[in-house]
């Protein structure tokens, strides 16, 4: 095991000295890589979509177990979860007068998940709540994305409140990670099972974008016209992209402690 792990260690400690630029092209080829790895392995890309689902399902899950063993809510962030359980009721809204699918389910499970943890956190755990940490305006999040909505949003023939629905939840979900990352930036240390809901959370993200990227090069960018018209369709990639890109730092780190067997994440300065 040990001989396994030399080489993945000195490529971690060669990533570690590149300059910043470098870091971000690696980055971007790693990504590519691994879309073409996706594309070659699963045919019927809409899986990946309900991947990302279950993917975050799981994370959640992870959260649930940790609330109950534990009995703390330490590093996490109310604010995160208050702006997941946000963006998934406008979502299940959408869903149900635009298109009930398999996504309806997922989201109803995980909504019903998130307001548990929200619950668990506001009132049988909030003696350990690190309210001081978790200082992230939410505010600053919630009313730019409204305001993009009103402005970009699908050209579809749906109700208009519909589409500018749609389209918060869209750009929300985006950025709902941020309050939790300022938690883990405060505190430069997190402790495993938040560590795990967060990877999940990076993962659930890179499959989401993956699905809409591969879903475009498959239909050779006829879904962008099936979305409407205007700048929606690329705001539905860029959203993708950006929260993919949020989480990569941290997923970095992630894999990097748990490849060096520490059970306890610490981040550097600037992480995050």
């Amino acid at each position: 095991m040990k001989a396994t792990r030399r080489p993945i260690q000195a490529a971690a400690r060669w990533v570690r000295r590149q300059p910043p630029k470098m870091k971000a092209f690696l980055a971007v080829v790693s990504g590519l890589v691994a879309l073409v790895f996706l594309r070659m392995v699963v045919r019927d890309h809409d899986n990946l979509f309900v991947a990302a689902e279950v993917v975050h399902s799981i994370g959640i899950s992870v959260l649930i177990y940790k609330l109950m063993k534990e009995k703390t809510c330490a590093g996490l962030s109310l604010k995160s979860q208050e702006l997941t359980a946000i963006f998934l009721a406008v979502r299940l809204y959408c869903s149900f007068v635009m298109e009930y699918d398999i996504h309806t389910l997922l989201d109803s499970a995980t909504l019903l998940t998130t307001l548990w943890v929200i619950y668990m956190i506001r009132f049988k755990l909030r003696s350990s709540y690190m309210e001081g940490k978790d200082n992230f305006a939410i505010y600053y999040l919630v009313i730019p994305c409204a305001m993009l909505a009103l402005y970009m949003h699908p050209r579809t023939h749906h109700n208009i409140i519909n589409r500018i629905c749609w389209a918060f939840c869209v750009y929300l979900e985006s950025i709902s990670v941020l309050p939790q990352l300022r938690v883990m930036q405060n505190t430069k240390i997190v402790e495993p099972f938040t560590a795990h809901y967060v990877f999940a959370l990076g993962v659930a993200r890179f499959l989401g974008c993956a699905h809409w990227v591969l879903q475009v090069l498959d239909t050779r960018g006829r879904l962008l016209t099936a979305l409407g018209y205007g700048l929606w369709p690329l705001m539905v990639l860029l959203s993708e992209i950006v929260q993919t890109f949020i989480l990569a730092d941290f997923c970095y780190y992630y894999v990097k402690s748990v490849l060096g067997g520490q059970l306890v994440l610490r981040l550097p300065s600037g992480v995050v």
